[in-house]
């Protein structure tokens, strides 16, 4: 439960409602693909019973989860389906098939492949917290969180998010504690880390199960390389990879955070989801607090001489 985190503020005019939550995204429940059909994406129970409840209170925080299922036709049998059509055209007719109608032979090919084609599944866990004002999504990929935002854009009525700002960047941050060894209290550093250097270079250096106490690590940082990546513990609960983006990949729990849940199948669910909300929504606020604090941006701020008004709330880029 929860591998990838990426943290979304919420819009300040939507309210967190279990029960028009969940009736929202009935109506886009999720359903295979059909015949023809590339994709789809749609909400299913996050407990993975059928029919259940496409929302779970656990605590008083919201899990949701969305399925996402895809065909994949191989384009190197699109092509030459299409070029064996366009071979028998030509062949009949003495006339070679121009590029606009090579273009519908392809599609024409793709469309009598999908019937056949594996499909693929994969799924994205949501969490909402409305005492922290967060939207939490365990996507590894921007792409993925992108989706998953937009889809509750469209199906709950005034829900937006926003970007959190902190008054110091991932990677200021992630270049002092390397270069002083002195990770900000409750955290360590690990032994994983990616520099990259911002000339036309690009040179890229990794480490990986190696001690990052090292000089070397230091001299990167001083000819310009900036770290990207760096694993690091908090509170000795929760591992992880802080990005340049404030994403946190790779999420672990230490030995020992899960030893009381409960070994009954209805009971683990709850106990999981109490635990992992439980000790990710501690970490937060930490890691926060370690980057310097969160600030509202100049952009966001009520006019000076203005009366305080709810501003439009937009989609922008995860924690």
């Amino acid at each position: 439960m929860f591998k990838n985190v990426m943290v979304y503020k919420l819009g300040g005019a939507w309210t967190a409602d279990a029960g028009l939550i969940e009736q929202a995204l009935e109506s886009r429940r999720f359903e295979e693909c059909g015949a023809t059909q590339e994709r789809a994406a749609g909400w299913v129970p996050p407990r993975g019973e059928e029919h259940g409840a496409l929302l779970e209170s656990v605590g008083g925080q919201y899990l949701l989860r969305l399925m996402v299922e895809s065909k994949a036709v191989p384009a190197s049998v699109v092509r030459r389906k299409a070029d064996e059509r366009a071979q028998q055209i030509e062949a009949a007719t003495g006339r070679k098939p121009g590029r606009k109608e090579v273009r519908e032979l392809r599609e024409e090919a793709k469309q009598t492949l999908l019937p056949v084609a594996f499909t693929k599944r994969g799924s994205t866990l949501v969490w909402i917290d409305p005492q922290a004002r967060r939207l939490v999504v365990d996507a590894g990929s921007q792409s993925r969180a992108d989706e998953v935002v937009s889809l509750l854009v469209e199906a709950l009525d005034g829900f937006a998010v926003q970007e959190l700002h902190t008054a110091t960047s991932a990677t200021a941050a992630m270049s002092e504690w390397l270069s002083s060894q002195q990770p900000p209290a409750g955290f360590s550093i690990d032994r994983e880390c990616e520099l990259k250097a911002t000339d036309a270079s690009k040179a890229v250096v990794r480490y990986a199960h190696h001690a990052l106490d090292i000089e070397e690590i230091r001299q990167h940082i001083a000819e310009g390389k900036l770290p990207t990546r760096l694993a690091m513990t908090w509170d000795d609960r929760v591992s992880f990879v802080l990005t340049e983006g404030m994403q946190l990949k790779k999420l672990q729990f230490q030995d020992g955070v899960f030893e009381k849940t409960s070994q009954e199948k209805e009971d683990g669910f709850d106990a999981d989801a109490a635990i992992a909300t439980g000790e990710i929504g501690r970490l937060l606020p930490d890691l926060l607090e370690a980057l310097g604090g969160e600030i509202v941006p100049s952009t966001e701020a009520p006019a000076p001489a203005a009366p305080a008004t709810a501003s439009e709330e937009t989609v922008d880029a995860p924690f």
